[in-house]
């Protein structure tokens, strides 16, 4: 606690703002922007990447909150104050940082696989300025970031030689992926019918358990659409840069639209259950692998006339 206080006594109306806006770059719809943004318009390769190291990231982070249980600090400490504008994304126990680890993923990712020394200056500032406003605004403990930090680069350095061998042996995918979904499933079974002590807090659980039966629904629908794409599909992710945009903005609404849209009616089938969260992002998944990239062709047309 004594590096938040020494934090707390830092903070002006400045940098809360600043540093409030930089830690949405750790935030789930960031996390789902940029592998899906990567995955349409670079390249197929590089997105499943980050959709891996992001998922991972996310399933391991989510199970250890659960198990670990570490309050956040302001729940230690009554007398800590945080920045306020962050408390409604610090949700659940405080051990590890899902922000920083988000970040690090993605952030780090793209830093990994660009090949632009700017881009991946920026992109390694960026992450590090991520993981230090959790701690910054009050949210997370220095052990909290630390250990996603080196959590997020263990998936970074690991997974990327991984998927750069997809090109020639493109089974690597529906299997990381299918893996992934197998371990995603046990651990949201697990958590969800464990005897649980009786002081552990409801809301956490719920969170926890609906987190990885989301995870399952992402990966179980990547296992599924990655070999139906690279057959059926097999988009090219070039186009004009305003084809590009159009691409991008028209897409993602649709996807968030779908991920929003199917809440209630799912919900109003399976009530509580976390696999209704499962199934909503599955298919809001399915339909960014397989649905949208059927428009690409018109969106490339720019690119065969320029040639």
């Amino acid at each position: 606690m004594g590096i938040l206080y020494a934090l707390e006594g830092i903070r002006s109306p400045v940098m809360d703002a600043l540093l409030s806006a930089v830690t949405y770059f750790g935030s789930e719809l960031m996390f789902i922007a940029a592998a899906i943004i990567v995955f349409w318009c670079v390249d197929k390769k590089y997105g499943y990447y980050l959709m891996a190291t992001g998922m991972i990231g996310t399933l391991v982070n989510q199970f250890l909150k659960i198990v670990c249980q570490v309050p956040r600090p302001w729940v230690r400490d009554p007398d800590f104050t945080i920045v306020e504008s962050a408390r409604a994304e610090a949700t659940g126990y405080s051990f590890p940082s899902g922000h920083t680890q988000s970040a690090v993923g993605i952030i780090g990712g793209i830093a990994r696989f660009t090949k632009h020394k700017a881009v991946r200056i920026v992109c390694v500032v960026l992450a590090a300025l991520v993981a230090f406003s959790r701690m910054y605004l009050g949210v997370h403990y220095p052990s909290d970031v630390g250990f996603a930090l080196v959590c997020g680069l263990v998936l970074v350095f690991a997974l990327y030689p991984l998927l750069e061998k997809s090109d020639k042996d493109p089974k690597i995918i529906p299997i990381l992926f299918g893996v992934t979904a197998v371990v995603s499933l046990i651990a949201a079974l697990y958590v969800e019918f464990h005897a649980w002590p009786a002081d552990i807090d409801a809301a956490n659980l719920a969170e926890a358990v609906k987190t990885l039966y989301m995870m399952f629904g992402c990966t179980l629908a990547i296992t599924v659409a990655a070999p139906i794409e690279r057959k059926r599909i097999g988009f090219d992710p070039k186009a004009p840069w305003w084809a590009q945009l159009l691409k991008i903005v028209l897409g993602l609404a649709c996807v968030m639209a779908l991920r929003a849209g199917l809440k209630p009616v799912l919900t109003a089938i399976f009530g509580s259950l976390g696999i209704a969260h499962g199934i909503r992002y599955g298919i809001a998944v399915l339909f960014a692998a397989l649905v949208w990239p059927l428009t690409f062709p018109w969106f490339s047309r720019g690119c065969k006339r320029k040639k």
